[in-house]
């Protein structure tokens, strides 16, 4: 298959519009039910930290990074992710989630900033990106998930028991 040639850019406060067509698409109503979408609502996510996928002039993903605190620890919500159907299987999402990430970890030197990103998703695909599954019960999130999908990376040197208490939206820059 040939390879597409993918731009990664930073989100734009433009991009919005398309990025939230292509969420709806992906993930329907259904979306507003979930329990990262209560954290994200009325909680911007942090656009330097967020990214967009193109091909040519057509916006085919986005990642959104998203200011929380888990407990007192500064910390980063994960999500949406989200590529157009027909593009996925092709890296796109592997590679804005490795784009936020470097991003953040670049953020991460100043006082205040997010110790770790969080995101409620299927271990096998994230773990390859370094997010390791939160223990059962160390984290309370604001509804009903499933704790085996509760998956942390670290943005420091930061250990898995320290990542405790409850998960909120922060509505300040991280």
């Amino acid at each position: 298959m040939t390879e597409l040639s993918i731009t990664i850019l930073p989100e734009t406060p433009s991009d919005d519009a398309a990025i939230e067509r292509l969420v709806a698409r992906t993930f329907g109503p259904g979306r507003f039910a979930r329990t990262a979408y209560r954290l994200r609502e009325g909680n911007p996510p942090r656009l330097d930290l967020s990214f967009t996928a193109h091909i040519g002039t057509m916006l085919v993903g986005s990642v959104r990074l998203t200011p929380i605190s888990i407990g007192l620890m500064p910390a980063l919500l994960l999500g949406p992710l989200t590529v157009e159907p027909p593009f996925r299987s092709h890296g796109i999402g592997r590679r804005l989630v490795e784009r936020s990430l470097i991003a953040a970890r670049g953020a991460g030197a100043k006082l205040g900033a997010a110790r770790l990103v969080l995101l409620v998703g299927d271990e096998p695909y994230y773990g390859r990106m370094g997010f390791v599954r939160v223990p059962t019960g160390q984290v309370a999130l604001p509804g009903p998930v499933d704790p085996r999908r509760v998956l942390v990376c670290p943005l420091d040197d930061t250990p898995l028991d320290a990542v405790c208490g409850p998960v909120r939206a922060c509505f300040a820059a991280a």
